[in-house]
């Protein structure tokens, strides 16, 4: 079996496994697989070096992920409009199993997500001379955003008798070229002293909107562990991303993160430090002597 065709069936595998979990109605389980997949397919359609696919070949992988995405933001956000639904995923079996011989239209009219480079954390450490030259142009300007991202948001955990659930609403964020930053979202993860995730990574859509120096996200996201089962010395780290047009990849901006004792019912306003992140909290340095932070408002679900 060639490296090819071990790809095409573990990607067959988890599409099969996504599409059980959604038809039992394991719609966390479901949500997840669709998003890991999605991502491996991104992968491989935005590889420089891979030569095992066509560029046609590439670009239905890239609308198979965004099918996948669409489908997680029908069952994140129990859309009544635009629904993608299971019966429409499941039309698209036939193309990720036999996509090297697949010759036909394909079914639905989307397009790839848009090539962008993500890098590894650190990895656009030293790729951002620009970006104060860029926030200097156009400044007071509060261009639209591009068509939105759908996040990979989780629904909240079922309650458990005697355990607590948080949902954290982000609010907004506070940077001095807020208003040139494009397609901006943030990263959030729970992470042990040792930089191990403890929770599935889950990110934001696109934010709502820039309003001088305040990027407004307005959307909860559900941490997907009852608080009594972190262990001690956890974190929840707010990572904000932004697309550079120049550089053609989506790099991180700065970070916050939030420890146990912090969590607390009502408003919160935490620091912002500079990238790269650092998951072990050991050299943090703040991003700016301005009054500029996090906002975020907790609420806890205990049954």
């Amino acid at each position: 079996m060639t490296d090819v065709t071990k790809t095409l069936h573990k990607w067959h595998a988890s599409f099969r496994k996504g599409t059980d979990f959604d038809s039992w109605g394991q719609l966390v389980e479901a949500i997840d697989e669709y998003q890991i997949l999605a991502r491996q397919l991104q992968k491989e359609v935005q590889s420089s070096n891979s030569h095992d696919f066509t560029e046609e070949q590439k670009k239905n992988l890239g609308k198979i992920a965004t099918c996948l995405e669409m489908r997680s933001a029908s069952l994140q956000y129990n859309q009544s409009q635009e629904d993608f639904k299971l019966e429409d995923l499941k039309k698209l079996e036939p193309i990720i199993k036999n996509i090297l011989t697949y010759n036909k239209d394909f079914p639905f009219d989307v397009q790839p997500v848009p090539l962008r480079k993500i890098l590894a954390p650190g990895e656009e450490e030293n790729l951002d001379v620009e970006e104060e030259l860029d926030a200097a142009t156009g400044a007071g300007s509060t261009p639209p955003f591009p068509a939105r991202v759908p996040g990979t948001l989780l629904p909240r955990l079922p309650s458990e008798p005697g355990m607590t659930l948080l949902t954290l609403k982000i609010e907004k964020i506070g940077l001095k070229d807020a208003g040139q930053c494009i397609d901006p979202y943030m990263t959030i993860s729970v992470k042990d002293l040792n930089g191990v995730d403890l929770n599935p990574v889950q990110d934001t859509p696109v934010a709502i909107r820039k309003e001088d120096t305040y990027i407004h996200f307005c959307v909860d996201v559900e941490i997907q562990k009852h608080l009594e089962k972190l262990p001690k010395g956890a974190a929840i780290f707010f990572e904000f991303k932004h697309y550079k047009p120049k550089k053609r990849f989506t790099s991180t901006k700065c970070f916050a993160f939030m420890e146990m004792d912090e969590i607390k019912p009502g408003p919160i306003v935490i620091e912002l430090y500079k990238k790269p992140t650092d998951f072990k909290r050991k050299k943090l340095n703040l991003l700016t002597k301005k009054p500029l932070y996090l906002h975020l408002h907790q609420t806890l679900h205990k049954d």
